[in-house]
């Protein structure tokens, strides 16, 4: 119990109360100096100090421990039956219900719970749960934001070498998952401690990957089916192809005979639009593109030799590095090569020479990259040297827009699935473009530096939301792009398509133009041919034409000695005429 001192007094005792008021000022003392007191001064040296009238404080870091998920399936059953009856079995289900149902506590409670449900529709029926109420207000735009881009995570590779991300593929169903394919690529540099491994991450927990896959060589790409989110195809550094699914572990389930695979590695392979959803084809530098069915990867079901001369000779074959494949197009598809050419090809053909339909003469190296537009598929993205490009169909002279020269050489792109006129590339200096080209076609509408090293590849999440970009670090780079480059904008479909049509107008135009200045520049070449063979018809004898030259020459040189000597003598005459002049002048100033 606290002991409290209470102390109470009356009013009356306080004394008397004190009043205050207004009066003139008045001195009460007046101390003179006193001279004689400064002897006794003593000078003090001014000193500084500083003083903090505060609380010392200390800074300390505390990191918590991050909250490991783990995976876990649930299968559910049908139950509630008693043990003596098998759900199974129709006729035992049939007349255990009969049995309830003629049971008293059963009908009363369906009386019961009748009322219940009767004032539930009753509910539902009074209330239009559809009905708009502001549908007459006039919608307010949204303030556009600055364009911008978020790290959410980083995924590094786990092992102590570091390998280049050379691949990435989204999981389809909702995009939780992300499979990324590492491997070394730069030539007979690569030590024998080398992992070969890829890994699938889960995009909330960058700490440790979700699964590991166990290809027998390093996985160069990779691409999820996307109509079964289980199951992936790899293409291998040595040339074959494997088939994973994830329910069986992290060995590959099926792969392809060295004899039967590609010859270099396999830069690119996607899954095809087909009934069974198990057929894939795959590219490589060999020169050859591959179908294969996952369910039997003993040996291609179908070949096709990227040779321009369409012989079907796999000396003049062009190396292929990047891969087209539209699902709204199933008969066509593209094919990017180390030579800078874009092979336009149809598999539906009925012999191989027809089945390369044309080509295009894109850049000046390599085509890293190759995707039709997802909205129009007939205007294609290429990326090669410097520069990406954007192409019609129909024009194979030339692009109808592209990027002026960057200052680092471009390695990837792909379309915005959302917006129709975004793209992105990555570059060698670790920057990560995104282009807009409503809004401006010379410039990146945002530039953003990523990491130090050189970026390889670049994956677009199916809601345009989320950008993975692979580093030659072994880092997979997930970033957040901002809603105004991943909503899609008013009337932006229609604006594209005009623009296209208008840039393939202009494209068309130059092109005709470009064919009648040929037309003119070959009938002046024939002209001259056949003048020069006319020439050549009425040619005359070798001494005769040396004569002709040695009197040209001869009369040449005689004209001009004549009019070196009429020169002479319009100089001498002017001579004697100032001669004359001066003595006249002489003779005015002396008779002066």
């Amino acid at each position: 119990m606290e002991i409290v001192h209470v102390y109470s007094k009356l009013r009356s005792e306080f004394g008397r109360q004190c009043l205050f008021s207004d009066r003139p000022a008045e001195l009460l003392l007046d101390l003179p100096p006193d001279p004689s007191l400064t002897l006794s001064f003593i000078q003090k040296s001014p000193r500084d100090q500083a003083v903090q009238a505060c609380w010392e404080t200390s800074e300390h870091q505390v990191n918590t421990e991050r909250f490991e998920t783990g995976s876990c399936g649930i299968n559910h059953m049908e139950g509630g039956w008693p043990k003596d009856i098998n759900p199974a079995e129709m006729e035992q289900t049939i007349r255990f219900r009969k049995k309830v149902e003629k049971d008293e506590s059963y009908i009363n409670s369906v009386l019961q719970l009748g009322s219940v449900m009767e004032h539930c529709i009753r509910q539902n029926n009074a209330v239009d749960i559809y009905q708009e109420c502001f549908e007459d207000e006039e919608v307010v735009e949204e303030i556009q934001e600055p364009p911008s881009a978020k790290t959410v995570n980083v995924f590094r590779d786990p092992n102590e070498i570091k390998r280049t991300v050379t691949s990435l593929s989204w999981q389809p169903d909702g995009g939780r998952k992300l499979a990324v394919a590492y491997s070394c690529l730069e030539f007979q540099k690569s030590s024998k401690d080398i992992s070969l491994d890829s890994y699938i991450w889960d995009i909330e927990n960058p700490n440790r990957p979700e699964m590991m896959l166990k290809p027998a060589s390093p996985l160069v790409c990779l691409d999820y089916n996307p109509k079964d989110s289980h199951t992936l195809v790899g293409g291998s550094y040595n040339g074959q192809i494997a088939f994973w699914d994830t329910r069986k572990g992290n060995q590959p389930v099926e792969f392809s005979s060295l004899e039967h695979s590609h010859r270099d590695p396999v830069y690119k392979i996607i899954w095809l639009q087909s009934k069974t959803g198990t057929d894939a084809f795959s590219a490589s530098t060999d020169g050859q593109v591959l179908w294969w069915d996952v369910r039997k990867l003993a040996e291609p079901t179908e070949r096709l030799v990227l040779d321009p001369s369409r012989e079907g000779n796999l000396d003049q074959a062009l190396g292929a590095i990047s891969l087209e494949f539209e699902p709204t197009m199933p008969t066509k598809f593209m094919v990017g090569t180390e030579q800078g050419l874009v092979i336009s090809c149809n598999r539906k053909a009925k012999t191989p020479a027809e089945k390369i339909v044309c080509t295009y003469d894109s850049h000046h190296g390599p085509i890293y990259a190759l995707q039709r537009n997802p909205f129009f598929p007939k205007n294609f993205l290429t990326v090669g040297d410097w520069t990406a490009r954007i192409w019609s169909e129909d024009i194979k002279e030339s692009s109808i827009m592209w990027t002026k020269y960057q200052m680092s050489y471009l390695t990837d792109a792909c379309w915005s699935p959302v917006r129709p006129s975004v793209f992105f590339t990555v570059k060698m200096d670790g920057v990560l473009d995104v282009w807009d080209i409503l809004f401006k076609q010379s410039d990146p509408t945002l530039s953003l530096k990523v990491c130090d090293k050189s970026l390889y590849s670049l994956s677009v999440q199916d809601n345009g939301r989320l950008v993975a970009c692979g580093s030659q670090l072994g880092e997979a780079t997930l970033l957040e792009i901002c809603s105004g480059l991943s909503n899609l904008q008013k009337n932006e479909k229609s604006l594209l398509a005009a623009m296209f049509e208008r840039e393939s107008k202009r494209e068309k135009i130059l092109e005709a133009r470009q064919r009648e200045v040929r037309l003119k520049e070959r009938s002046r070449s024939e002209q001259s041919r056949e003048e020069e063979a006319g020439r050549e018809e009425g040619e005359e004898d070798p001494k005769q034409l040396i004569a002709r030259a040695e009197s040209d020459f001869y009369s040449l040189v005689e004209a001009e000695v004549k009019r070196r000597e009429k020169k002479d003598e319009v100089m001498k005459e002017k001579d004697i005429c100032e001669e004359k002049d001066v003595k006249d002048e002489e003779q005015r100033g002396t008779s002066e």
